[in-house]
This record gives C-alpha cells, structure tokens and sequence, in this order.
C-alpha cells in the first residue's frame, strides 16, 4: 500500500506464498503490498522495516541511579571485579531493588564497559612453526577415567612429547607424579624413539617437580635439566609459570590424545588392564596410529634434525642406602625388603620412575618395582617374602609378632589361609605351618598353584598337611645317593678272639 511501510510479517508472508509457487503478483495482493514491492523483495532492493537497527531502548536502564555513581568507579579502580561480585554488592546495598532477574542485565552492561573503557587485553601472537626447531614436553592426567590393573585402582600420569612442526608424539605411563627422573626417562625414550634431537626443547616451569624441595634441590634439579639438554645439542627454554599457551603446541594437543585414549578404551569395552604392560601396550597402539597421520610431514622433520649421541645420559637419581639387620632399606618413605645376603652392606641405588636398580659397588644386585605413597598415607611398604623366607623358616615362630607379618604374605588368598590356621590350630603350629607354605611357595615356584589349592581347601573346611602338600607341589627330583654296606664274615671276629685271649696271658 501508498506510503505504508511493509512490515517483517508481510515479507515472511510473501516469501512463503513464492515458495508454494505462487507469481509474483498473487503473492502481492494475498501478502497486501502491490506487485512492484513484491519484485523489489525478490531482488533484494526491500526490507523489512523491522530490519532496521535501532537506537533507542525499548526500556528503561535498572541501573541508571548507580551505574554512574557506584559501579564505574569500582571497575575504574580494579578492572579484575566480576559482574557477579558487583551485583552481589548492589543487593547487599540495595536490599530489594536489584532481584536476580537482572543479573543477564549487568553482566552485558559491564562487559560492554570493559569493552569500551578497560585495559587492553593480552594479545596472542600465532607462531609459526619451524621444521626441526623445537620439541615440547608436559605431564597430562587423564580425567573422568579410572584405569585399573587386575580390579586395582592404577594412579598414574602420561608424560607427553611432541614435535611442534610434525606433531609427531611420544607417550610414556608415569607411574607416580611429576618429577624430573619421570621427565628425563621420558624425554630420552621419545628421542631414541624419534631417531634425532630437535634444536630446542621447551617445557612448562617444573612446578610440580620440585614441590616441597629445598632450594639447593631445586637449583640441583634446574642444574640437572640443563645438562640433559645440553647432551642432546638441544637449548633449554621454558614457558613463563602460569601461561599455559606459551607451551600450546602441546597443551591443546593433550586434548585430542585423552580424548583418543577414551574413545579406543570405549571401544575395547573395558577399562581394566592384566598388567601395567599391557596398559602401556594400549596406549603406544594409539600413539603409533596418531603418527601414522602425519608421515609425510614427520619424514620430512626428520631429515632436519640433529643427530642423537651415542648414549643416554643419567635419567635416575642416586641414594646411597645401608642395609638393616631386618633386610630393609628406605626409599622416599618406603620400606623395601632386599635378600637378606645383603644385610649391613652399603647399596648404591638407581631410582628410576617405574624401578629401583639396586648396586653393591657395581654390580647389579636386583631390581625392585618402585612404590609411591598414596594420597591417604604418609608411608608404606614393599615386602618380598623370599628375601627373608630362608631366615624365617629356622624361626617360623618370629612370624606371628614380625612387624611386617600382613606384608609378608603376597595377596589376600594367603592372607585368608593364615587366619583360617590361625582359627582352627594351636598357635606354634599355625605359625610353623604358614611359614612352611611360604618356604614352599619359594621353593617350587608355586605361589598361584598352591593359593588356588589352599583357597579349595578353605572351601572344604580341610586342614592342609604340610608334608602332604610338599609331596603334592614340590616336584624337584630328590636323588638319594647309593651306598654299599658290606658285611664282613663272622669268621673274620676270630681273629680279634685269639689276639684278646693272648693279651690275657
């Protein structure tokens, strides 16, 4: 219609009656414009009215009596206060005049303010990435997933590396927390792995690894990350503390790999593992597909860069320890038990992330899995029964009052049977007998056979005999010598008659 503005109902009406295939001119008069508005809309030429921007505001301003007068100064003078922390102040001011219904309100206002009026905010500057030039490393957790190992609740991290160009990765299962042998082994693993040494590593600060370290460890720790580097040709350099996207070559790749390890552990259909190796098995497979990706662009890095020496460097750190009379050494809070050979010698040990190599002198002596203390305890234990069962076994009655007695059993099967004996016989015969099962298990090498036996035995309410489960499980071939007794004649004993009867006379 003549000097009628044509409302957005009207267009919306019009488009539709074009879409059922009506002409331009029925769709006109059915949407009441005339047919010249109706070309227009089809060119694009007419827009709504409705479409317009507007400059006005539809309502009043809820904040107009304290905007001015309260709120700019408070965001003049700290531009890091909250909308939620300013509005919760005008309704402690303001009992009854500001009702949460208008918080969406003062939240576009003060955005729109620091947007207009505060400080400039941190500018990201995009890198461009070099090929060869730098590596990166960080520990990463995976979060709403529990891992176990046979039932148990598996605590660990992932130590990540990556190359920045390529993307090319390593993954390496942490078994306690942050820490620089975790980093080192780490570090040198993906590099022996990738085959050459980018020209420069960076890492986050190593906060967590050197938490409740004094200064002088701190400084040894620092000291210890440059010479690690500097094995490898490669320059040190680390994030500032706090700025995660300095380190964001690999921080928003932790991302994808957790989400790529959830997927794959949905798929298997089972977060249990049967060992820790075969969790660290899982999680190379994914890694290894995430490489296979990217093998154009990881050959081409490779031939940028820098050749790897001939050998690791230290990735352990070193504690030198004495054996106690009990056959037990302490470590970072834990007690070890060692063979008992080994009592009152001096040990060098290696402390590895998953291991403990243990030296007399330089000698390898054993190797021990390494244990961490958990969230909820301040110490703990690793106890070996065969480091001490031969000592045990000429004193089987030191069992039932040994401070490590629980420790000394291996696993909840055994710990049932001692309480089971310990109920149905008279105290030195229950201990005689739980320790001779240990020495057997020893022995035979029979640990697992022998508890599902004993648990069976449980079961039947029947006391096991020691010898008849000696004759049952150790099979060792017992070789009895053979030796020949002659008998000598009796007429051989006249002889001595006739000499006693001549010595008489």
């Amino acid at each position: 219609m003549s000097g009628k503005p044509i409302n957005l109902e009207q267009v919306k009406l019009y488009m539709r009656e074009r879409k059922a295939g009506k002409t331009q001119a029925t769709a006109s008069a059915r949407s009441g414009m005339s047919e010249r508005s109706g070309r227009r809309i089809d060119t694009g030429e007419l827009k709504a009215s409705s479409d317009k921007q507007r400059s006005w505001s539809t309502r009043a301003d809820p904040f107009i009596n304290v905007w001015d007068l309260e709120i700019v100064p408070l965001l003049t003078t700290n531009h890091d206060l909250t909308p939620i922390t300013l509005f919760e102040r005008l309704q402690k001011n303001h009992p009854g005049e500001y009702p949460d219904n208008k918080l969406r309100t003062f939240q576009r206002r003060v955005c729109k303010w620091k947007a207009l009026y505060g400080p400039g905010r941190e500018v990201m500057f995009r890198q461009e990435q070099v090929v060869g030039r730098m590596g990166l490393s960080d520990f990463t957790r995976l979060k709403k997933v529990s891992i176990t190992i046979a039932g148990q609740i598996f605590p660990h991290l992932l130590y990540h590396f990556r190359l920045a160009f390529s993307g090319w990765c390593s993954v390496k299962v942490v078994h306690g927390g942050e820490s620089y042998t975790a980093f080192a082994e780490g570090l040198q693993d993906a590099l022996r792995r990738l085959g050459g040494t980018p020209k420069e590593h960076r890492s986050d600060s190593l906060s967590a690894a050197f938490r409740n370290l004094s200064k002088e460890a701190v400084n040894d720790v620092t000291q210890r990350y440059r010479q690690l580097c500097q094995h490898y040709n490669m320059e040190p350099t680390r994030n500032n503390r706090g700025k995660g996207h300095e380190n964001g070559a690999i921080e928003s790749p932790h991302g994808h790999l957790k989400k790529r390890i959830k997927q794959a552990l949905l798929l298997r259909g089972s977060y249990d593992f049967e060992s820790v190796t075969a969790y660290e098995v899982f999680v190379s497979e994914i890694i290894r597909d995430i490489n296979a990706g990217k093998v154009d662009k990881i050959d081409e890095e490779r031939r940028h860069l820098q050749p790897l020496p001939l050998q690791r460097t230290v990735d352990y750190t070193e504690k030198v320890v004495r054996v106690s009379t009990s056959s037990t050494i302490q470590i970072k809070r834990i007690l070890y038990t060692v063979p008992s050979r080994l009592i009152g010698e001096s040990l060098r040990i290696h402390i590895y992330d998953n291991r403990l190599d243990i030296y007399l002198d330089s000698t390898l002596t054993v190797t021990l899995p390494r244990v961490f203390v958990s969230d909820n305890k301040h110490r703990a234990r690793r106890v070996d029964y065969r480091h001490v069962i031969k000592s045990l076994e000429r004193k089987p009655q030191a069992f039932r009052y040994s401070q490590i007695r629980d420790d000394l059993l291996p696993n909840e099967t055994y710990k049932a049977v001692w309480n089971w004996l310990d109920t149905e016989m008279e105290s030195r015969k229950a201990c005689k007998v739980m320790v001779g099962i240990l020495a057997l298990a020893h022995r035979a090498d029979c640990e697992k056979q022998l508890g599902g036996y004993l648990q069976d035995q449980m079961n039947n309410q029947a006391l096991p005999s020691l010898l008849a489960l000696q004759q049952r499980f150790d099979t060792r071939e017992q070789t009895v010598p053979f030796v020949k007794v002659e008998q000598p004649p009796a007429a051989s004993y006249d002889v001595l008659l006739v000499k006693q009867s001549q010595e008489v006379h």
